[in-house]
């Protein structure tokens, strides 16, 4: 056991090694510092929310013209993409290339109005948790409310049965058990960034902490 252990370690050395020599569009690294690969997603906790897609309600409001409000169908009903995309978490993993599907938060931003006021979008959650997001990263092509990884639903410990993606930021701004996508005009730090975190949580900045 202990060989196969070392020899998994180096083979997941090797692909950060990889990662870190592999530019993005924008220049930067593939894998921002202090990260090493995973290959898949690492559960990591909190209250989970009910995980049935038949309870799932999305609330979409705040400094909007039309509020409204979806179930799982009328989700589904939404235009759908699938985006590629990493994911970093402050622990120091990140898992890449995730084929994750659903509906892009600047299309909920379109279809509810935002007013020119918006500044920032809050994530919502089950037991009251927030995440406060940038309004550049929150309607960025790549940040979605999502429902499946890799074709697959998710896991009740990974947010099922929908929860938010913001790749581009620590992954603990991608709330798990999503319940309201909240347009807001003044920042509102959320749950983690009152309690130390950082407020926008850039992985390539490792803005781990306040």
């Amino acid at each position: 056991m202990a060989v196969g252990g070392s020899l998994l370690r180096i083979a997941a050395d090797d692909l950060s090694k990889l990662a870190r020599a592999e530019k993005r569009p924008d220049g930067r690294p593939r894998l921002p510092p202090g990260q090493r690969t995973l290959e898949y997603l690492r559960p990591m906790g909190g209250d989970e929310g009910d995980g049935d897609a038949r309870n799932f309600k999305l609330k979409v409001y705040g400094s909007v013209k039309t509020p409204f409000e979806l179930d799982y169908a009328a989700l589904l009903k939404l235009p759908q993409v699938q985006k590629q995309a990493d994911v970093h978490c402050v622990t120091g993993w990140s898992m890449l290339g995730g084929l994750w599907k659903g509906v892009q938060i600047s299309m909920l931003a379109e279809k509810a109005g935002i007013k020119d006021d918006v500044k920032h979008v809050i994530l919502e959650a089950a037991h009251g948790f927030t995440a406060n997001i940038p309004l550049k990263e929150a309607t960025a092509d790549n940040a979605l409310i999502t429902y499946r990884l890799n074709g697959k639903p998710f896991a009740l410990q990974h947010g099922a049965p929908v929860r938010g993606l913001i790749p581009d930021l620590y992954f603990w701004k991608s709330s798990k058990w999503i319940t309201g996508v909240r347009f807001v005009k003044k920042d509102d730090p959320g749950y983690w960034e009152t309690r130390g975190y950082h407020n926008h949580a850039d992985p390539w900045k490792e803005e781990r902490y306040a």
